[in-house]
């Protein structure tokens, strides 16, 4: 459903979006991440779109294609540890729920009329650290053999979390420290913590770009590392009916076991997961309740592997514990069902329109209800326009920068791209007038500056990189909508030739 019609439907967060396709071009013209551009991102976030191009040699294809791989990649762990430590009914509910996660392509919480694959490192993250969550619980058959595997597993989830957001890294590391204490499960939270830091210094002997990724994630957090309460006890009430229902799971789960490690491990679901949502651009979908839910209810289920029945009155709602939990994920199983089946019609009939450049006739933008805001339907119509005018400037249109949130134009026009400047540029997110890249950085290898009278943030990033501009760029072209500046040496050097 993600890789057989091969297009991107997006009707939200196109900007976002481009980030990844623009990340996919850049590997395709052997740049690396955090060697080559600036990324408070991991390396993961476009690579996974660069190995669906490498596949399909479609822009449109390359971040559905990818979330496909990944899927792949995530089949075998998922059945590692679902398998192992669940029962079967909770064991498939909570894996479809996972599964689902990956696959729908829209933003957790969104509707399914605004399909967009933005963001799509979050899901990947939640996976990752929900998986980890239910290893908290001890395997049905412990033995050596799968330790191996449970390591391995763990292993594969850490690193995929550092290396697509390192928040959800950290998060994973500190669950494996709430673990480490259980002598059932040592052996393998060892295992994995050495295997994971082997591997990270393999990958930074080809990467080398681990000291700059540090760099780059210290300025982002130095712009948009705080938040204040306001957003806290935002996020806990568009979350209440999953808090409320967590909180239920808990404290039954707890009354039963009284075990101060399930009361760590409770603080830990509610922490952990709203800490991570508060920084990440989604209102719902705290996923660490749901996966701590499942786990609760299965060391309270009526038969536990290895334990006994509940006695006196907390059986049957122990017993009931399981059907609460299966309840708990059908909601979101059903939505996101409908988003991934939206999304896979909508792309095999070709439904939208393209973004107006040569590469992008399967990056597709179709209508939301209502239609597209004026602000949004300006900015689309500005990057068909920005095409236009690159292609018919008398010198070739590369090493192009865009001073704005994304570049379209390198990947939409399939031109080399700068080396030095930036993935992306969001104001107050990883960019302000305190903290950003110095200029004669940033333009060090650009030809073309393409400057939007309407874009998503381009008016105080004119006024921060303005004078510089004026002092060593050229004005090429001006029309309603943009302004090219030709790198001043750049011009010196044509007009010898």
């Amino acid at each position: 459903m993600l890789a057989l019609p091969g297009r991107t439907i997006n009707a939200a967060f196109i900007n976002d979006v481009l980030i990844f396709i623009d990340g996919a071009h850049r590997i395709d013209f052997g740049q690396v991440p955090n060697h080559d551009f600036h990324t408070a991102l991991g390396p993961l976030v476009f690579y996974i779109p660069a190995a669906g191009y490498f596949l399909s040699g479609n822009f449109g294809a390359a971040i559905p294609l990818g979330m496909a791989i990944v899927l792949v990649a995530f089949t075998p762990v998922m059945v590692r540890i679902l398998g192992s430590r669940l029962s079967p009914p909770l064991a498939a509910a909570l894996g479809i729920f996972l599964v689902l996660i990956l696959a729908a392509p829209i933003n957790l919480g969104s509707s399914i009329w605004y399909p967009s694959f933005a963001m799509f490192y979050n899901r990947i993250g939640w996976v990752a650290l929900g998986l980890l969550l239910v290893m908290y619980l001890a395997p049905q058959s412990p033995n050596r053999r799968n330790d191996i595997a449970d390591a391995l597993a763990t292993a594969f989830l850490l690193l995929v979390s550092f290396y697509t957001k390192a928040t959800y890294g950290l998060a994973g590391t500190g669950l494996l420290l709430i673990i480490l204490p259980d002598r059932q499960q040592r052996r393998w939270v060892v295992t994995a913590l050495l295997l994971t830091g082997l591997a990270m210094v393999a990958i930074e002997f080809f990467w080398r770009g681990t000291v700059q990724h540090i760099e780059d994630l210290r300025a982002a957090a130095r712009v948009s590392g705080g938040h204040d309460m306001g957003s806290i006890l935002k996020n806990l009430r568009e979350n209440l009916s999953d808090l409320t229902v967590f909180a239920a799971v808990a404290s039954l789960a707890i009354w039963q076991s009284r075990s101060p490690r399930d009361l760590i491990f409770c603080g830990f679901c509610l922490g952990a997961g709203v800490a991570l949502i508060n920084q990440n651009a989604h209102s719902w979908g705290i996923i660490t309740l749901y996966c701590g839910a499942t786990v609760l209810a299965q060391k309270a289920a009526w038969f536990r592997p290895g334990g006994t029945a509940p006695a006196g009155r907390l059986a049957r709602p122990a017993g009931a514990l399981p059907l609460l939990v299966v309840l708990f994920l059908l909601p979101p199983i059903v939505h996101h069902s409908a988003a991934l089946a939206l999304h896979t019609t909508l792309a095999a009939e070709k439904a939208g329109q393209s973004l107006g450049l040569p590469q992008f006739d399967d990056v597709r933008e179709v209508d939301p209800p209502g239609g597209e805001p004026d602000f949004i339907r300006r900015y689309l119509d500005n990057i068909v326009s920005g095409g236009a005018l690159l292609q018919s400037l008398p010198i070739p249109a590369e090493r192009i920068f865009v001073l704005d949130f994304a570049n379209p134009f390198s990947a939409g026009l399939g031109v080399p791209p700068p080396t030095g400047d930036t993935a992306w540029l969001h104001w107050n997110r990883n960019i302000n007038e305190k903290a950003y890249i110095p200029p004669e950085v940033l333009f060090a290898d650009v030809k073309i500056v393409m400057v939007p009278k309407t874009g998503i943030n381009s008016l105080p990033l004119q006024e921060l990189y303005g004078p510089f501009l004026s002092a060593n760029f050229d004005v090429m072209r001006k029309t309603p909508e943009w302004t090219i500046y030709q790198w001043r040496k750049a011009k010196a050097q044509s007009e010898a030739r």
